[in-house]
């Protein structure tokens, strides 16, 4: 069963549901009629008995009568007054009887469904083609095309040319801190902040799993490394050709951590680490093709799926932190560098596109990427490359919320900057739009020609995220009026959180 057809099914469980409780409704304003009768009945009977002693007093005062009743005379004419004659005509409307619906306590919910189509084909219900549109009311229903018209459909934005300066003002102020603050891997004040603050997160993992700390004057970050590697061993770190049998060409300290799919930090990662683990292999790429190699036998521990499946995943978290600021080996040098960290999530996939004829030598796309992730553009500098990116983004979205507060004087709860906004939208394509042409430009007039050092001065975070933000504005553009099916997913959510904790 779909879960459409889940749904419907709930929805016309609902309206039978309402349909018993009109019934109800119906069957007490019936009742509540027949006691109103009732009383009046009772009422007209009450004053016709007044009107008729009251005669018969007059009656008796004018022939100035006087009855005496014995003891035995009262309580026979009593007797004969409560007794009912059988052949006095009733006036009583009986009721019918409300159709329930009956379902045992152990009954599950397909066979309450059938339980309750029985009660619909009783009742001559025909199933309802939108059951939910037949739940709501009319003012309901407006108000609901109100919301869907307003907030959860796709349309064009109106930026005035203040909209336009504001976010190309903002992509510009991210594009400089890109240009003289991230630049080339590992030679900028952001690159080198983002290796302190990942030397740093190394060694505080290594403590949560009971690393001490290194010796007095030895590099404690070489030591959190080497705890890590020997804590959580993995069978798929193969460092060299070598080490693969010749199965991976030009594979060397330098690239295996982009060349093995378990390094990457991601969900290809996470996926491929646990494959390995469980079948002894390793899996690497290497000129757009995806190479399996055979490894020695590696057994995870755990007594049972669940439990292996979790020391594989604590052993794929364990070993990117241990590889994320370099080897031990490499960092326990006195002259050491940076040493060769983890590709940024999914820039692995980079390899499979072993297209095209670029640089002095002719070298494929795929090759050029690992060659870029030579010169250091890892994940540390994917962590200094964000840093324009989240500028140039939170400025665009408060510039957006100070214009429309202070000068189209808005109400502050309309003033959220929510993603489904077409102006914001488009004024966060322009800001990373200016961002990128500065980032772009740079890096052409700084390589000299060379596409590595291109590709390596090129901020790959910002070009993802105006990619991303221009097929939302191109798919706005063409589907105007149409549904945001991800606007729509994001109110269904909050709803159902604010019904979770009422």
């Amino acid at each position: 069963m779909t879960q459409k057809n889940a749904l419907h099914d709930q929805a016309q469980a609902m309206l039978i549901q309402q349909h018993q409780l009109d019934q109800t409704n119906a069957h007490l304003d019936q009742m509540l009629g027949a006691l109103d009768r009732m009383g009046q009945d009772q009422r007209s009977n009450d004053e016709l008995l007044d009107s008729l002693l009251a005669q018969a007093q007059n009656v008796v005062d004018g022939q100035q009568l006087a009855i005496s009743i014995g003891v035995q005379e009262e309580m026979h004419l009593e007797r004969e007054l409560l007794m009912s004659p059988a052949d006095y005509p009733t006036t009583l409307q009986p009721l019918e009887l409300l159709d329930i619906i009956e379902i045992d306590l152990d009954a599950d919910w397909p066979d309450c469904l059938v339980q309750l189509d029985s009660y619909a084909a009783r009742q001559g219900m025909e199933r309802a083609p939108d059951p939910f549109r037949s739940l709501m009311t009319d003012s309901q229903r407006i108000s609901l095309e109100k919301r869907i018209l307003a907030d959860l459909t796709l349309k064009s934005a109106a930026c005035d040319q203040y909209d336009y300066m504001i976010a190309g003002t903002c992509g510009l102020i991210g594009g400089l801190v890109d240009v003289f603050f991230v630049g080339m891997p590992g030679k900028s004040a952001l690159g080198k902040w983002a290796d302190e603050q990942t030397d740093n997160a190394v060694r505080g993992f290594a403590r949560l799993n009971g690393w001490k700390g290194g010796k007095d004057g030895s590099n404690k970050v070489a030591s959190a490394i080497g705890f890590l590697e020997k804590k959580f061993k993995i069978n798929y770190d193969q460092a060299t050709s070598h080490d693969t049998g010749g199965a991976v060409q030009n594979m060397s300290m330098k690239n295996h951590h982009v060349k093995s799919l378990g390094h990457s930090p991601d969900l290809l990662g996470l996926f491929f680490s646990i494959l390995d683990q469980f079948t002894s292999t390793a899996h690497f790429v290497d000129k757009g093709k995806l190479i399996s190699v055979s490894t020695q036998t590696f057994e995870l521990s755990g007594g049972n799926l669940v439990a292996k499946v979790f020391a594989g995943f604590m052993n794929w978290l364990g070993h990117l932190f241990s590889d994320m600021a370099g080897s031990s080996g490499g960092r326990g040098k006195v002259d050491a560098g940076r040493g060769s960290g983890i590709p940024i999530p999914f820039y692995s996939l980079l390899q499979f596109m072993n297209v095209g004829s670029f640089g002095q030598h002719r070298q494929t796309f795929a090759t050029v990427a690992v060659k870029v992730f030579e010169a250091g553009y890892d994940m540390r500098h994917g962590l200094a490359m964000a840093i324009p990116v989240m500028i140039t983004e939170l400025l665009t979205r408060t510039m957006w919320v100070v214009k429309q507060r202070f000068f189209h004087h808005q109400q502050w709860r309309d003033c959220v900057p929510t993603p489904n906004n077409p102006e914001l939208r488009r004024m966060l394509l322009v800001g990373h739009g200016t961002l990128c042409l500065v980032d772009g430009t740079d890096a052409a007039l700084r390589s000299g020609g060379n596409i590595v050092a291109f590709m390596a001065r090129s901020n790959l975070i910002a070009w993802v995220r105006l990619g991303t933000l221009a097929l939302k504005d191109l798919k706005a553009s063409y589907a105007g009026g149409s549904l945001d099916i991800e606007a729509v997913d994001t109110y269904l959510e909050a709803e159902y959180m604010r019904l979770l904790t009422a």
